[in-house]
């Protein structure tokens, strides 16, 4: 056996190394593939210039393009954005590198800062990022005519204007734009290698709150100072699944409202039971508008269709409340009243009685006024209150405005009186929720067809 010291393998690879080094390109493209492809690739490549596009002075190339879209990760309507990840593939022909045969090769994607490859980007794009796990996701296939196939991973947070104004029952349409940053129409045109069916992965894909409802694609141009620059856009649209709201907001703000109702079937004496639901209600229904409103952008140019069937709700729950006040000051008033005409009718008794005439202080004058027919008729009954009468008659007339404008305010104040208090509460159980159903049918009708 033959000893050996680790100084042996270190020199014999040190050797092999530098032999390997010494070995001549070529001999690497042979290794790793025995075709003669990668030799006429190695040929083609030397004396090529990346730099000088193909076709130069001889008509603009023309670059296919389509797309995959992985996944749409999130939409925000706070920054009116939404995050994608697709996959771009891009076509052209370069003359340069033709070689003989019928079959393709793929290169390592780190050969692409050998050729020359177009300078397509995403004008709407707030950030974009090219995948790199474990090696940059990029491709290139050469064939044997020249073409070139180029395709990469991009993951871009890409803006959308947004129209929030029929949230959450609103339809926005989204588009992604590519562009050629440094070629004119006389360098480059873009066209869809496919038309509508270049773009795949929409029609399966799965979103949270929306989805995709149509998308096509169209071929346009970029207008800037520098020129007209060739521009491919996809347009989508995206329609928000309302039922998720309707759950979270629209039925809990109905319920609020349905609840409110409850204090009509209370009795007015039950003064701490019908302002408990009337101010917890309106409490509630704050809390829930807030609550509503956090994931929203809070822009004072947008007045949205859950806002406005909150502040719908809103109003019922407290028109809630100030029906109950208005009831129960009509019943306070209506006993006061009532208790006032039986002690002057016990005072007409008595006086009636003793044959005197009560004394009414000045501090109710109105409320004698309000006693009606029956005490006509007890001043009928006495010759004196006649006597009396007439000798008022006779009085001076300069009284008689102040007298004629009490009259027509009495007069104005009676068609504001309720004869019957709990009459209020009866007409609002009818009124309230048919008025609150008529405006629902409104809503959803204009929110949902208009």
């Amino acid at each position: 056996m033959i000893p050996t010291h680790p100084l042996t393998f270190l020199t014999l690879g040190m050797v092999l190394t530098q032999s390997g080094c010494m070995l001549p390109e070529s001999h690497h493209w042979e290794d790793s593939n025995g075709s003669q492809l990668h030799p006429t690739i190695q040929k083609l490549m030397k004396g090529y210039n990346r730099y000088m596009r193909p076709n130069f002075n001889e008509g603009p190339v023309e670059i296919g393009m389509s797309l995959d879209i992985a996944s749409i990760d999130a939409i925000s309507e706070i920054n009116m954005d939404y995050t994608a990840t697709i996959f771009l593939r891009q076509r052209w022909r370069d003359s340069r590198l033709v070689f003989p045969g019928n079959e393709s090769v793929s290169v390592d994607g780190r050969l692409v800062s050998l050729l020359w490859i177009p300078d397509t980007f995403i004008p709407d794009s707030k950030r974009s990022f090219l995948h790199d796990v474990t090696v940059e996701n990029r491709l290139i296939r050469i064939f044997s005519n020249g073409t070139v196939l180029y395709a990469l991973r991009i993951t871009a947070t890409i803006a959308c204007n947004m129209d929030l104004t029929k949230y959450p029952m609103d339809r926005q349409v989204c588009t992604l734009q590519l562009e050629s940053w440094g070629y004119n129409l006389q360098d480059v045109i873009f066209y869809w290698t496919r038309g509508n069916d270049s773009v795949k992965g929409l029609d399966t894909l799965r979103l949270a709150q929306y989805s995709v409802e149509s998308y096509y694609t169209s071929v346009s141009e970029a207008v800037y100072e520098t020129g007209l620059y060739p521009k491919l856009v996809l347009h989508f649209a995206l329609r928000r699944n309302v039922l998720f709201f309707i759950l979270e907001t629209y039925a809990p703000s109905t319920l609020l409202v349905v609840l409110s109702w409850v204090s009509f079937w209370i009795s007015q004496s039950s003064v701490p039971a019908r302002t408990c639901i009337g101010v917890t209600t309106v409490l509630t229904m704050t809390t829930l508008m807030m609550g509503a409103r956090t994931s929203l952008p809070n822009a004072n140019c947008f007045i949205k269709a859950i806002d406005v069937y909150l502040g719908i709700c809103f109003t019922f729950i407290f028109g809630a409340l100030l029906e109950y006040a208005c009831a129960h000051f009509c019943t306070v008033q209506h006993q006061t009243v009532g208790d006032i005409h039986r002690e002057l009718l016990q005072e007409f008794d008595d006086s009636n009685g003793n044959g005197t005439m009560p004394v009414v202080s000045s501090s109710q004058p109105n409320q004698v006024l309000e006693l009606g027919s029956t005490q006509k008729d007890l001043v009928d009954q006495s010759g004196a209150s006649v006597s009396e009468a007439e000798a008022t008659e006779k009085k001076p007339e300069k009284g008689c405005g102040l007298t004629s404008f009490k009259n027509a305010a009495r007069r104005a104040l009676s068609v504001f009186s309720v004869e019957n208090p709990h009459n209020i509460d009866r007409h609002a159980r009818t009124m309230f929720p048919l008025t609150f159903l008529a405006v629902n049918v409104f809503y959803w009708l204009y929110y949902l067809f208009i």
